[in-house]
């Protein structure tokens, strides 16, 4: 039997899946076992009429050690 947290990180980046990728580099940091991304929610952050970034709210869970 595995125990598996969930944490909850919102990142950016200049693409959907970057944003992604930057909230697992971010979870990494501190966390091992990562298995799976969730996304909750995607945002775009405009200015001038254009999107300049991308926001994921994600849950990111990970398998604690035993």
């Amino acid at each position: 039997m595995a125990i598996v947290k969930v944490i909850e990180l919102i990142s950016e980046g200049e693409s959907v899946e970057k944003a992604v990728e930057n909230a697992v580099s971010i979870a990494a940091k501190t966390v091992r076992n990562i298995k799976s991304v969730y996304v909750q929610d995607i945002q775009a952050k405009v200015e001038n009429n254009k999107i300049i970034s991308y926001r994921v709210d994600t849950k990111v869970s990970f398998v604690l050690d035993r």
